[in-house]
């Protein structure tokens, strides 16, 4: 295992290029499966989860190739729609290829998800739509025989919670169901519009996405498109909160400013000075500590992400005054606060709210990434903290953050990949 080993103080200043999404990129290539053609993308991000989607793609009979900056991915010799359990475990977001299975070979044979541990996902909104839509679902020994080979048909769906997986798996297998399918209450992530928008460009008839309420009018069949990923709107902030905290200034680029509204407003709130030039540009400086933050409250979007939560808890932990987070997503998403404590935050939880009494410095500590967003955000905490901070377990980091150490480092951060000493880890354990 490796970790980060971060000496804080420096201010970060300097331009950064946002990657494209995680959550854009992984249903988008799990969906060129339905597409039975060759699909080029790019602005796919290279980190672990993705590369954990190509061997899934392999594994189903698919050839996979790297083309200049692009993915290549060629479904005309898909031969399997079973995926092994171990490839599904290494991902949460593995279970987004029940849709393009059933698409494209009308079964799908997958077990329950693995991934980062920050509270349950059920799949049963995902179960639930593709029932709807005609497909004999049973559940044995934990895993999923899925069956519509007497073809998908169009229906009418309500989802009771806007989830975004199963708004992807039930926009992919409609495309290819005789009629129409209507989704009310569905998920308007960014990350829905661009996949819906891939699968227009493969030729599917996709009303609606990112609105609430979609329509899908289904076509015989999908083929092959080019298209590029947008940009990821929670790596692009936690590059803007990394400036906010060590009283730095950035200029990012390739951004999407209108999908991160609520989080620009908190850290506009905060004290950021923001300006935003036009296009994909964004501008943040820093000068002085961090204002109280106004209370924040996780929700789908348009609201606050749960996926920024973890960030903005380390902004709270150097503000002025008292900050209160109520995380109502996941269950798990508290998981960090141990870890500031370490460092010397000063956070209370009562059930999904905390409250985060600012202090004017953190000190360093050995701490502990526990999912993909805390682990970034204890990278932050490091860089605004006085003296050496090591996060161990950052292979949670590298499932969502491209190049992490490397583009910090060419802002001014003094960090570096380590590689852990297993007798020391032992002893810590």
């Amino acid at each position: 295992m490796s970790s980060f080993v971060i000496q804080g103080g420096a201010r970060l200043e300097g331009e950064h290029t946002v990657q494209g999404a995680k959550n854009s990129a992984l249903p988008i290539l799990a969906a060129a499966v339905a597409a039975r053609g060759e699909c080029v993308l790019h602005g796919c991000p290279d980190l672990s989860d993705v590369r954990a989607t190509l061997t899934i793609l392999e594994s189903l009979g698919c050839a996979v190739r790297r083309q200049g900056g692009a993915l290549v991915v060629d479904s005309s010799c898909l031969c399997r729609c079973e995926i092994p359990e171990r490839l599904m475990r290494e991902m949460r977001s593995s279970i987004v290829f029940l849709g393009p299975l059933l698409s494209a070979m009308g079964c799908a044979n997958l077990s329950a998800p693995g991934g980062c541990d920050i509270g349950e996902r059920p799949i049963d909104l995902h179960l639930e739509t593709m029932r709807a839509l005609g497909v004999r679902v049973i559940e044995e020994n934990g895993r999923l025989r899925c069956d519509a080979r007497a073809g998908l048909r169009g229906a009418r769906c309500s989802l009771h919670f806007p989830s975004v997986g199963a708004t992807e798996n039930l926009m992919i297998a409609a495309s290819t169901a005789k009629g129409v399918t209507v989704l009310t209450n569905a998920a308007r992530e960014p990350e829905i519009a661009d996949l819906a928008a891939f699968l227009n460009a493969c030729g599917a008839k996709i009303y609606g996405a990112g609105e609430g309420a979609l329509v899908v009018e289904g076509v015989e069949r999908l083929h092959g498109a080019e298209h590029t990923v947008i940009p990821d709107r929670i790596t692009a902030v936690t590059f803007l909160t990394a400036a906010a905290l060590t009283g730095g200034e950035i200029l990012l680029r390739g951004a999407r400013p209108s999908h991160m509204d609520a989080m620009l407003s908190v850290l506009e709130q905060s004290g950021c000075r923001l300006c935003r030039p036009g296009g994909d540009t964004l501008y943040l400086r820093m000068q002085g500590r961090p204002r109280r933050l106004p209370t924040i409250r996780t929700m789908p979007y348009p609201g606050f992400p749960t996926d920024a939560q973890a960030l903005f808890m380390v902004l709270a932990a150097l503000a002025e005054g008292a900050s209160i987070i109520t995380e109502t997503i996941f269950e798990n998403r508290f998981r960090h606060v141990a870890q500031l404590r370490r460092m010397g935050a000063f956070i209370r939880v009562e059930g999904r709210v905390a409250v985060v009494e600012g202090r004017r410095f953190l000190q360093g500590a050995r701490v502990e990434a526990c999912d993909l967003r805390a682990g970034a955000a204890l990278v932050l905490a490091g860089l605004a903290a006085e003296g050496e901070t090591r996060v161990r377990k950052i292979e949670h980091v590298d499932r969502g953050c491209e190049h992490f150490e490397g583009d910090l480092a060419l802002l001014g951060a003094n960090i570096v990949r380590e590689e852990d000493d297993l007798g020391q880890e032992d002893e810590e354990a």
